[in-house]
């Protein structure tokens, strides 16, 4: 997606109203996100499906689908961020709060055909600079996954390799698994 180059700071960007699809602030720069489609959804979908059945229960950590998470003078919407249950901002009440300023524990991010592969490794690797533990970068032209681990090293994964997880979570997804996601007959 082409930036938007008009000057703003972040906490006048994050004064702006909501949009679909929603924009994300980078590097001073305003860029929109593509809107989702089909493989990208059912990706997103099964995978906090996934995770939430595992660690919610347990009140391991939760995942949630596209939200915004504003941190290191940036605001990014991971397709999905999974946040360790005691890191989850509360109100006083103990109610969630609506606005992030926290980098998640662990950031899923499906590349959708017309996005910049090179723009969301960007976002995954700015996670893992402010403390983010593990970044995913699923990649379905190439049935294949990019792993960012805390140390900022990327990996490729594909076939039967079996993705980390955030410690504490008994997980075991295989690259293929997911991808067999996609093929509904």
């Amino acid at each position: 997606m082409t930036p938007i180059t008009e000057t703003l700071t972040l906490e006048s960007f994050l004064d702006l109203p909501e949009t679909k699809p929603a924009y994300e602030f980078v590097q001073g720069k305003i860029i929109q996100k593509p809107m989702p489609q089909g493989e990208h959804s059912r990706l997103q979908a099964k995978l906090c499906s996934a995770i939430n059945q595992v660690a919610e229960p347990e009140k391991i950590a939760y995942a949630f689908p596209e939200l915004r998470c504003t941190f290191g003078e940036q605001s990014i919407i991971p397709d999905i961020a999974v946040f360790r249950w005691s890191r989850i901002p509360l109100t006083l009440s103990g109610r969630i709060e609506n606005r992030f300023f926290i980098p998640p524990d662990w950031s899923i991010e499906v590349l959708s055909p017309d996005q910049s592969q090179i723009r969301v490794l960007g976002n995954l690797l700015h996670c893992s600079q402010q403390g983010t533990e593990l970044g995913w970068l699923l990649v379905p032209t190439e049935e294949s996954a990019l792993v960012v681990d805390a140390n900022q090293r990327v990996q490729m994964l594909t076939g039967r390799a079996i993705l980390p997880v955030i410690e504490g979570l008994e997980l075991t997804l295989t690259v293929e698994e997911i991808y067999s996601w996609l093929t509904l007959i």
